[in-house]
């Protein structure tokens, strides 16, 4: 165990699928998985082990931000051996052409700050890359589910109310979306010889301005949710 998982050694199983939001963890639990078990509640961050189809997966809250999802993915990929994570979460587009509950393959996950990644790889690099290998399992698996896709770059922010203007942020991120986790679980994974990748579902619109309530940003993802769970 560890001073943010308490779950026991056996009970995290080798994939993982981490949202942000542990009500969201509950719901993929206990709508998609059989023989449930909640094997971590330390700080109301909700993992649950279970099966799908058959075969084991976690799905573990990450919280928000780079900080939290780093101390949660680096803690399950060091101390649980846990061989590859996904975040599934939401983002918000950069773009006009993506609309509500898209789904966004990420990548290249660019950041602001350099810090993290000089912090944990010892390089000062604003632009980091998930698993090849994982990516092409998500992309067959949205194929075979009939999902439609958009792959890209996605901006990790790091301060959710900015003064920056927006025009200026999508200049230099060059990205079509924005979220606040996927750098930090790249730079683990990378650390520590792991497997990771996002897949994102547009959650709101800052071009169009279009959103979605925090309800249906909490249970309205599911495909998503359905190709990563095909990893297992």
């Amino acid at each position: 165990m560890t001073p943010h998982i308490n779950a026991k050694p056996g009970q995290i199983a080798k994939t993982v699928l981490m949202p942000g939001d542990p009500l969201r963890a509950k719901f993929i639990a206990e709508k998609f998985l059989t023989n449930v078990e909640l094997v971590n509640t330390v700080r109301n961050v909700f993992m649950y082990t279970g099966l799908y189809k058959g075969k084991p997966i976690t799905v573990a809250a990450s919280g928000m931000g780079v900080p939290s999802i780093g101390i949660y993915s680096y803690e399950l990929f060091k101390f649980y051996d846990v061989d590859r994570i996904v975040r599934i979460g939401s983002a918000g587009a950069y773009t006009a052409d993506l609309k509500l509950y898209d789904v966004v393959l990420v990548n290249e996950a660019y950041t602001d700050s350099h810090a993290y990644a000089e912090m944990v790889l010892g390089q000062k690099t604003h632009v980091l890359r998930p698993s090849a290998k994982l990516n092409a399992q998500l992309l067959e698996n949205a194929l075979k589910l009939g999902i439609d896709v958009t792959v890209g770059r996605i901006h990790t922010q790091d301060v959710f109310y900015s003064s920056r203007p927006l025009e200026k942020t999508i200049e230099i991120s060059k990205a079509i979306a924005v979220e606040m986790e996927s750098f930090a679980l790249f730079a683990n994974a990378k650390k520590l010889g792991k497997e990771a990748a996002c897949l994102l579902t547009i959650s709101d619109n800052l071009i169009t301005h279009e959103e979605t309530s925090s309800e249906e940003r909490e249970t309205k993802f599911s495909q998503m949710m359905e190709i990563a769970l095909e990893l297992a």
